[in-house]
């Protein structure tokens, strides 16, 4: 068994066909079939049902696949992590929280690069989930909302403040409201970040002060899946200030009491940043949070 067996055979997992699979990858169908034929010889198994217009997996193929992906996805991400150490060439791992990968972040890394020549990876995670793995070595420093319990656990830096907004579709019954208040959102459905972002506990706290059980819809880090949602105007969600660009077919309703929440870069504590490390750190603390934040 190799790594390319595995691939062969959750390609033809993902799309049903042994045909699509080799095209996607760019081999033969025999080489494809030969592939599985072999890991069926090796482990003594029956890996797929061929059906007259498409494979299916059989029980004991649905079990092998889960183990196959996950080898694979261990595979890509120790070439991520060490591919490029051999030419000292090694990116900074930057984590940043989903929803604002899409508007913050873009011009600031491409003008560190360009004044650096320092490989960057961004990716994309919830704050606590981001923190932890800086405590795991797995990034090297983050974007997050610092408003979380054990943030003195952890070197940063201050960037900004951000308050919330309740957004609607302009055709909901709340459009014309000049503020909200949590005891208007009864029974209301709402969208929220992703579990693993500080922004749930601030909402959920807010709520369960009030003995409100929020009617959550949906949890995403897609800025774009949110706002389509919010235009059908069934829903409002709630998003920082600095989210809700662009309002041409929503609106933006400020929270009364206000609610806001800091944001900053973070690195572990105890450990001296690496040489591209901390020009990053500086060149972030060099810069307005009006640049960062564009």
């Amino acid at each position: 068994m190799t790594l390319n067996h595995l691939e062969y055979f959750c390609a033809v997992c993902r799309y049903h066909s042994i045909t699509r699979a080799a095209a996607e990858l760019f081999v033969t169908q025999p080489t494809i079939s030969v592939a599985i034929r072999d890991l069926e010889n090796e482990f003594q198994i029956k890996l797929f049902n061929h059906g007259k217009n498409r494979i299916t997996l059989t029980s004991e193929g649905e079990e092998f696949y889960k183990k196959a992906n996950s080898l694979l996805q261990h595979s890509y991400e120790l070439y991520d992590e060490f591919g490029s150490i051999g030419n000292n060439n090694q990116a900074i791992r930057i984590g940043i929280p989903p929803l604002m990968s899409t508007v913050f972040f873009p011009r600031l890394i491409n003008a560190f690069q360009e004044t650096h020549n320092i490989p960057v990876k961004l990716y994309e995670y919830g704050s606590i989930r981001a923190s932890n793995l800086i405590n795991e070595d797995m990034l090297d420093v983050a974007l997050v909302n610092m408003d979380f319990y054990n943030i003195a656990k952890y070197e940063s830096h201050f960037l900004m403040t951000d308050s919330y907004v309740f957004c609607v579709a302009k055709s909901h019954r709340f459009a014309g409201e000049k503020s909200i208040t949590f005891d208007m959102l009864i029974n209301e459905p709402v969208i929220l970040f992703n579990t693993d972002s500080v922004q749930n506990a601030t909402i959920f706290a807010r709520y369960h002060a009030l003995n409100i059980m929020p009617e959550v819809l949906m949890h995403s880090s897609q800025l774009g899946t949110i706002l389509n949602f919010v235009r059908g105007g069934n829903c409002g969600a709630f998003l920082y200030s600095s989210l809700a660009v662009n309002p041409r077919d929503f609106v933006e309703i400020p929270i009364m009491p206000e609610i806001t929440n800091n944001f900053g870069l973070v690195w572990k504590k105890g450990n001296i940043p690496t040489s591209k490390v901390s020009k990053f750190i500086e060149y972030i603390k060099g810069r307005e949070y009006r640049d960062i934040f564009s």
